[in-house]
């Protein structure tokens, strides 16, 4: 099983940027579709992002489109989530998450992942 760890995290005023970083080790990384949950204070946690083993196919939940970009680079075992034009909704705790596949068709899902880092506090000042 791989194992997860968030970073870049942090406070940001409203419309401020924010790079997150997962670091992955274990198994290999590149044999795990990836994505980005997040839970706000007193929710339910949500989807963010995903990306296949490769890149080629990401997600976006439509809350982030357009503001948020999710990459990774198999070289170094990351997957980052570039957060751009932040809102103070988005504060909350982001997560990293595995899936032990080279793509996953309920990226939306969190019960699809195999794997959880232990989050990193995201909070945006209005």
């Amino acid at each position: 099983q791989v194992q997860l760890v968030e970073s870049g995290g942090g406070l940001v005023q409203a419309g401020g940027s924010l790079r997150l970083s997962c670091a992955a080790s274990g198994r290999t990384f590149s044999r795990y579709a990836m994505g980005w949950f997040r839970q706000p204070p007193g929710k339910e946690r949500e989807f963010v992002a995903a990306i296949s083993w490769n890149g080629d196919v990401t997600y976006l939940a439509d809350s982030v489109k357009g503001r948020f970009t999710i990459s990774r680079d198999n070289a170094v075992n990351t997957v980052s989530l570039q957060m751009n034009s932040l809102k103070p909704e988005d504060t909350a705790v982001y997560y990293c998450a595995a899936k032990y596949s080279y793509y996953n068709s309920r990226y939306y899902s969190s019960t699809s992942y195999d794997s959880w880092g232990q989050g990193t506090q995201v909070t945006v000042s209005s």
